[in-house]
């Protein structure tokens, strides 16, 4: 098993390390410029010291997993690469859905092997769930040595895995985004037009989630275009006008409303769920977006 430097100890770097020194690995050094971040993620480890000095922090480390935000990857990287640390044959992982290895350019040209190792999970807490890599997906990108240990990894946390061209990583982690934060945000939403239509707050996800966890497990089953039900699908213009005039005098929400409501009138088509003709209809109802 390899010793492991995390720099980055916030919810993921700690599930991260976590779940890898669960699999026997050992977290030597935990480095934050938040030390007490440093000292928090040491105590659910478990293991590892902690630094708020990143160059410090690499020593100890055959393998260095950058959990950092993905705008100080590159500085990091830099500020690593300007240490005096022999970096031949020391792998570097970050964890940037977006960011390709060309972010790491600069300790790959010292001899490190460089990849990104990204997994398709959000962490809302630090915490961690013993099951949190289980069965999801890395998204991988990088040189084929170290593309051949983050392979490796995923498959010792019991993840699955696919290997992206640095070109596709923008498209990639916009569709990450989209169904993750900005199913967020359709959420929420939804949960003020309740508050608007009078339910107290705290009722919002008793009303809100059952639906919700229904329309997950009918999208596991049948695929996000086949499990799409609802006024758009069914052509129910009537119902449409009705939410439209309800959210009249709403105009941010109004714009949300037509915008999503086209896109679900474009899967409608694809799937042949509707007319030429009542797609014509619908579409001069959203207002021929």
């Amino acid at each position: 098993m390899s010793d492991i430097a995390i720099i980055g100890a916030g919810k993921l770097g700690t599930n991260l390390g976590y779940a890898l020194m669960r699999k026997g690995h050992r977290i030597t050094v935990l480095s934050d410029k938040n030390l007490p971040s440093a000292q928090e993620s040491q105590q659910i480890i478990g293991q590892g010291e902690v630094t708020d000095e990143n160059s410090s922090a690499a020593r100890h480390g055959q393998w260095i997993i950058l959990a950092v935000p993905d705008d100080a990857i590159e500085t990091v990287a830099e500020e690593l690469a300007d240490s005096a640390l022999e970096w031949q044959d020391r792998f570097v992982f970050h964890c940037s859905g977006l960011h390709t290895t060309d972010s790491l350019n600069s300790l790959e040209k010292r001899g490190a092997l460089v990849a990104s190792l990204h997994p398709v999970q959000s962490f809302p807490q630090k915490k961690p769930d013993p099951k949190a890599f289980e069965d999801i997906f890395f998204g991988l990108e990088g040189k084929q040595e170290a593309l051949n240990l983050a392979i490796g990894i995923t498959r010792q946390l019991g993840g699955r895995f696919f290997i992206l061209e640095a070109s596709n990583k923008p498209l990639y982690h916009t569709a990450c985004s989209m169904a993750s934060n900005f199913l967020a945000t359709l959420l929420d939403t939804a949960a003020e037009l309740l508050s608007l239509a009078g339910l107290a707050d705290s009722t919002s996800s008793q009303v809100l989630m059952p639906l919700v966890q229904g329309t997950l497990q009918n999208v596991n089953k049948f695929d996000a275009g086949k499990a799409l039900t609802g006024p758009v699908v069914r052509g129910d213009e009537k119902s449409i006008a009705k939410h439209l005039e309800a959210l009249r005098e709403l105009p941010e929400l109004y714009d949300l409303y037509t915008t999503v409501a086209y896109r679900s009138l474009q899967i409608a088509k694809r799937e042949k769920y509707l007319s030429e003709e009542k797609i014509k209809a619908l579409k001069a109802l959203l207002g021929d977006k």
